[in-house]
């Protein structure tokens, strides 16, 4: 079980917390719609379905796409849904606000249904259950501008050779205080917390000996990074672009996260079971609205028009401070896929691809068939995840049952049934092989043998870990 090491000032974060979320709840109902959404004809009768009003949470980063899109143009409208949407301050109270009944739906990281499962690191056990995939990719890890001045550079500029990064990062490690050494990810025994220590495990470094993981909200990472409280961070964006030159000027985009595992998983749309069970057809209303969002973030004629609809206040407020960039100049890099990594020598850094974010359709190569789609819950995703806890000593081990687990908290079945229903095939399968080139060390995962896998690496933690709160 992990050790939270509170001091007054966590505590006073942690109150502060609570009260932005309970002050940034922003209340979208039928009532405030727009010209658009008031535009589209029910599909379902509200009057039809066991709970129409629901209370669906969301964080202010990119993630919020599919969200902000169902209430814009309608989707929650047409399946008999009356929303308000929730700005959730972290990933922490998106998921306790599942949890504790505040929210009916919301995102959470992948990897927080699969440890609320398990009881991974001392996480509440929950029966909280995924009803699909809302995108995958769309973040990134980013380092302050001293681990630049050591020769750190963005990781394809390596061009695959994880013994120079290794080389560079111990360097650079040696050269300051423990105490300095600092990485932070928005929440414990999750992916992205996985990403850092397998990115830094990979390299042949151990991440427990060499630096220390702190959680923080994703609106505070910037300050953390300008502060000195960490030198880097990984999180959804738009905070990685925003820290870059010529916005911030605090860093540079590392790596993005689909550089470490390509095809991953992001944010998945979470509800308790008891939900399903007592609202079957609200269930069935929900995600049908939410895939119909994601397809249409998707389409690539759509992406300027979300990455600027995301910009509002009632949603990211991301926005450029300084004068002259236009106002989406921070969320189109994640949303459209003109994105620049930064740098502090001048020279432009820039990769356009829709892979940034996928929230629907997928590059051929990813594909398992015809049938594949970004929302769909592959339950090995589940495996995987479970693989990492159990070596980073969140678990003590791959949980026996672990298809059991994955199959009654991953609901791939009724995303099938469901999707069927508005004319979206599926792939017949539940788990998949990963491919070694889709991993940043090229090691391939076999959801049959998640204990060879995890066996298969030199790097484990050897006691359970601990975290800390910035």
């Amino acid at each position: 079980m992990s050790t939270n090491h509170w001091t007054r000032r966590a505590v006073l974060l942690g109150m502060g917390g609570v009260a932005v979320t309970a002050c940034s709840t922003v209340v979208n109902n039928n009532q405030g719609l727009s010209e658009a959404a008031l535009a589209v004809k029910p599909l379902v009768d509200p009057k039809s379905l066991e709970k129409p009003d629901l209370t669906v949470g969301f964080v202010p980063v990119n993630d919020c796409a599919p969200f902000a899109i169902a209430w814009e143009k309608g989707f929650f409208r047409k399946y008999g849904l009356n929303v308000t949407l929730s700005r959730e301050a972290s990933w922490a109270t998106s998921r306790d606000g599942l949890i504790f009944g505040r929210l009916d739906a919301s995102p959470v990281v992948a990897g927080a249904i699969t440890n609320a499962r398990t009881g991974a690191e001392g996480a509440r056990h929950a029966p909280m259950c995924a009803a699909m995939t809302i995108h995958r990719h769309g973040n990134a890890m980013t380092m302050n501008k001293s681990m630049w001045e050591a020769g750190i550079r963005p990781w394809k500029e390596y061009n695959g050779n994880l013994e120079a990064l290794g080389n560079d990062l111990r360097r650079y490690f040696e050269g300051i205080a423990i105490e300095q050494r600092v990485w932070s990810v928005v929440l414990s025994s999750a992916i992205y917390e996985y990403f850092v220590r397998y990115l830094v495990a990979a390299t042949g470094i151990d991440p427990n000996k060499e630096f220390r993981l702190i959680i923080t909200p994703p609106p505070q990472m910037l300050n953390g990074m300008r502060i000195g409280s960490m030198q880097a961070y990984m999180v959804a964006e738009p905070w990685n672009t925003r820290a870059i030159v010529p916005y911030e000027g605090l860093g540079f985009t590392f790596a993005q996260g689909r550089e470490i595992w390509r095809g991953h998983p992001d944010r998945l749309l979470a509800v308790m079971e008891p939900f399903i069970v007592k609202y079957p057809k609200t269930y069935r209303s929900l995600v049908k609205a939410m895939i119909e969002s994601c397809r249409y973030c998707s389409d690539p004629a759509n992406r300027p028009e979300v990455a600027k609809i995301i910009t509002e206040r009632s949603y990211t407020g991301a926005r450029p401070r300084k004068p002259g960039f236009p106002i989406d100049a921070l969320t189109s890099p994640g949303i459209v896929g003109n994105y620049n990594y930064g740098g502090f020598d001048g020279k432009a850094r820039l990769f356009n691809t829709p892979e940034t974010t996928l929230f629907f359709d997928l590059p051929d190569d990813l594909k398992q068939d015809e049938t594949d789609h970004s929302t769909f819950l592959w339950r090995s995703e589940s495996i995987w995840l479970m693989t990492q806890s159990a070596r980073w000593g969140q678990i003590k081990e791959i949980p026996p049952n672990a298809e059991e687990i994955a199959s009654k908290a991953w609901k791939t079945e009724l995303y099938r049934e469901i999707a069927a229903e508005i004319g979206i095939a599926s792939p017949k399968d539940d788990y998949k092989i990963e491919k070694s080139s889709q991993f940043i060390d090229n090691r391939a995962f076999d959801p049959s043998d998640p204990v060879g896998y995890l066996k298969s690496f030199e790097i484990h933690a050897q006691t359970p870990q601990r975290f800390y709160f910035s």
